[in-house]
């Protein structure tokens, strides 16, 4: 497909870095969450290698937060997903899918514990701040639900710790993945976490004071020169080759999580209020279809996302890239459980390719 321009209105916003964004050599964004995400700058390929080599700084302010408080937020929160966050303490992230009546996957956030009273939703691209709305409402519950001001920027790749804590301090050594601790940046503190949307290791930075947004952006440059610090964003090609699902993309609230391999995230037998777990219990054991991996030793084409057998569709491509490092096409698919129990391999345009799970193991992946 021919490039496009993209028409920018109020609609589709802007963020407190774009600016620093386009003094760079961006060259696409796409739209999440109504904003501008930064999808590449110098080359997909480029883009990859820098990404796993050093360190890279993105614009995620798409990473909507949507805040819940009040006397009946843990009740809320634990409506939404099946996963148990009973055990939650201060300070942590829990991945945590959420999941409606149906038990089809509204959204995949991390949910961030605050306070007590207070979570933090940080979502993909959906409206969870509506949903959230209409179940405290049609619930009777005593919460606030709220979008606050606050623009995430990532750290990412093998330098990131030097880098942030060259910022922030040495104590952001000590913060375990998933975890994170209120830091101080020129009088303001913010959470600051060990995660982010890649599986090379880094930090996102919960930025909640928009007049230090090129300060901040500013200093992790000026302060990363050494470190070959460059803008960047999230990598398709990393992101195959991790595993890591998006929403919109590989799944969707036509899915439960039992087809997208989150099983380790549900407790069935938790004894917990939320909504979706009636439903989930029902559906453990019954999915007719399934996520899977699949790997090509060429480069394939995949306008026709469709994936037939003896002239029957048995799957979709959900999502798919080349890998530089593996020298392989990696694909995502939603397969028929049908198919999948009685092959291992799979034939699209007269290529073999392997079926495999996720996330992809090594193994799989080398020659």
């Amino acid at each position: 497909m021919a490039n496009k321009l993209l028409s920018i209105s109020r609609r589709t916003r802007s963020t407190v870095y774009t600016d620093r964004v386009e003094s760079t050599n961006i060259k696409a964004y796409t739209v999440y969450n109504h904003m501008l995400l930064p999808t590449e700058f110098e080359s997909l390929e480029a883009d990859y290698w820098h990404l796993c080599e050093h360190v890279q700084v993105w614009d995620v302010s798409v990473e909507r937060q949507v805040q819940i408080t009040g006397p009946d937020s843990n009740r809320l929160v634990q409506l939404m997903t099946p996963r148990d966050i009973s055990k939650a303490v201060v300070g942590q992230g829990l991945y945590a899918p959420l999941c409606d009546v149906d038990g089809g996957i509204i959204n995949d956030p991390i949910a961030i514990k605050h306070s007590d009273n207070c979570w933090w939703l940080s979502i993909a691209d959906s409206d969870v701040k509506l949903w959230a709305k209409g179940l405290a409402t049609g619930f009777g519950l005593d919460v606030k639900v709220t979008e606050p001001d606050v623009s995430p920027l990532a750290v990412q790749g093998p330098k990131a710790e030097a880098l942030v804590a060259r910022v922030f301090g040495e104590s952001v050594r000590d913060i375990r993945f998933f975890h994170g601790k209120m830091l101080d940046f020129q009088g303001t503190e913010m959470y600051v976490a060990r995660s982010g949307w890649s599986k090379q290791g880094g930090f996102e930075i919960y930025l909640n004071n928009p007049d230090l947004a090129h300060a901040l952006w500013d200093e992790l440059f000026e302060k990363g020169h050494d470190l070959q610090v460059r803008a960047g964003c999230p990598n398709a090609v990393e992101r195959l080759e991790s595993g890591l699902l998006s929403y919109g993309n590989d799944i969707d609230d036509s899915n439960n999580p039992f087809e997208c391999g989150l099983d380790q995230y549900i407790k069935l037998d938790a004894n917990i209020d939320s909504l979706s777990l009636p439903a989930l219990r029902a559906l453990a054991g019954k999915q007719s279809q399934q996520l899977v991996g699949l790997i090509f030793d060429q480069t394939m084409d995949f306008k026709n996302k469709k994936v037939s057998y003896n002239d029957q569709i048995v799957g979709e491509v959900t999502s798919n890239i080349w890998s530089p490092r593996f020298k392989k096409h990696l694909a995502f698919a939603m397969m028929q459980s049908e198919y999948l129990s009685n092959q291992s391999a799979i034939e699209i345009n007269g290529i073999i390719g392997i079926i495999t799970d996720l996330p992809f193991s090594q193994k799989v992946l080398q020659p």
